[in-house]
């Protein structure tokens, strides 16, 4: 910086001394008028140069930059290099985005990227096949001017992407779409969908299939299952080994009759043709029963005890909270051996409701506890099957958790006993049911 100023004071010093000599010589007015001609000139320079300045500035990209003198000539030798330089650096950027939009183009995923207010900002071509998008036309519009299903935009105003979600039905006909929302940057959404229209047909014919042999399981089984009742009632059958044997043909048979019975409700509950039948449930009187037939399973083994915490109601499925709710009831008979306490609870957790049972049963290994709900997952396969178990229960208590947009959670421990809990959201809990029907959200 100080080589500057003295390179660009020396030009002003020489004619200085000039004038000097001038003053000197033909007097003070001469020199004078010497130094100011001098002056405007040199300004009028500097002028000339900013305003070349300033005309290149005016469109950098298409004019270069100008010639210069002296000091000006380095100024603008470097303005140049970094010009130069600022625009090889562009055309790799360029370049970089250009490649990675192609990869992104080439992903198996729809791609769309959304401001904070769910507003288009870019997308690959494969989604706009998925949500009937026009990149070039719709960049700025709002998603959910153009993706309109009622699910789709009641996911988005949720704000909760934790879990995806299954978008059917979308202006594809037929097609199933997976979508996940990701978080990034500075309030930048990424919203990726898949295609799992193969997956679902898939799912069905699974499910058709168990449904359909499930149902042609039945007939055969209802008349063996009669036969060997009626075998094993007969007076005068003595052999000590064949009643043995009809007995555990009895045994089986029934287990059989269990095992076909859950799969068709597990086939009814994963139908998404199969509407939630709701209504409002009267909580005490609903769990009294439940109550009840606990206490008819467990034929006064256990100790039962009922708490009722809360007075709030649940809208539900009647049928399908009933066998989720005697499920875990159940399960708790079975694995709490005679003596043990169980504890049916219903009360409330900030704005959710929850339902809880809780056992001083054979607890379960930590290890187990995220596979439990698998379908046909046991712990002890033997003690299962002793106990009757299908290995469906909890798979069919965590479909009808999540039909009523509710969580199972499982606490326990080995030798201390579990805690099965279904935590319902504030949207399902209504305080109270008026005398002329209403109800109190």
């Amino acid at each position: 910086m100080s080589d500057y100023w003295w390179r660009a004071s020396v030009v002003p010093l020489v004619f200085l001394l000039f004038s000097l000599l001038f003053w000197a010589i033909f007097g003070a007015l001469t020199a004078a008028l010497f130094y100011v001609v001098f002056l405007l000139l040199y300004m009028f320079l500097h002028v000339r140069q900013l305003v070349a300045l300033d005309y290149w500035l005016a469109d950098p990209d298409k004019r270069i930059v100008p010639d210069g003198f002296g000091l000006w000539e380095e100024a603008f030798i470097r303005i140049n290099r970094m010009m130069r330089q600022h625009r090889e650096e562009h055309a790799q950027r360029v370049a970089a985005l250009q490649h990675m939009e192609q990869a992104i183009s080439a992903l198996p995923e729809g791609v769309v990227i959304l401001d904070e207010t769910y507003h288009i900002e870019w997308c690959n071509p494969l989604a706009e096949q998925h949500f009937g998008v026009d990149c070039k036309r719709d960049i700025g519009q709002q998603i959910t001017y153009l993706a309109r299903q009622p699910e789709f935009v009641q996911y988005l105003a949720l704000h909760d992407f934790n879990e995806p979600m299954v978008l059917r039905g979308t202006r594809q006909n037929g097609l199933s779409l997976s979508i996940k929302l990701i978080h990034y940057g500075n309030s930048k959404l990424l919203l990726i969908s898949s295609d799992i229209t193969h997956l679902e047909r898939i799912e069905t014919m699974r499910r058709d299939f168990v449904a359909n042999v499930s149902h042609e399981l039945r007939t055969p089984l209802t008349v063996v299952t009669g036969f060997v009742e009626t075998l094993n009632d007969m007076p005068n059958l003595e052999n000590g080994m064949a009643r043995r044997a009809l007995y555990l043909m009895s045994e089986q048979a029934r287990h059989m009759e269990r095992l076909v019975d859950d799969l068709l409700a597990l086939s009814r509950l994963e139908d998404v043709r199969n509407a939630l039948q709701e209504e409002i449930l009267d909580m005490s009187v609903f769990l009294h029963t439940l109550y009840q037939e606990g206490q008819t399973l467990s034929a006064e083994k256990h100790v039962l005890r009922l708490e009722l915490l809360s007075s709030s109601n649940l809208l539900g499925s009647r049928d399908e909270l009933h066998s989720a709710f005697v499920n875990l009831i159940s399960n708790a008979i079975r694995y709490t051996p005679q003596g043990g306490h169980i504890l049916i609870s219903w009360y409330a957790q900030g704005d959710q409701l929850v339902f809880s049972v809780q056992d001083s049963g054979i607890g379960i290994a930590q290890k187990h506890i995220p596979r439990l709900t698998e379908r046909f997952y046991r712990v002890d396969r033997s003690r299962s099957r002793e106990t009757g178990g299908t290995g469906l229960g909890l798979a069919i208590v965590k479909h009808i958790a999540s039909r009523h947009q509710a969580q199972l959670e499982i606490v326990s421990e080995e030798g201390r006993g579990s805690t099965f809990r279904i935590v319902f959201p504030h949207s399902r809990c209504y305080s109270e049911i008026k005398e002329d029907g209403g109800v109190v959200n």
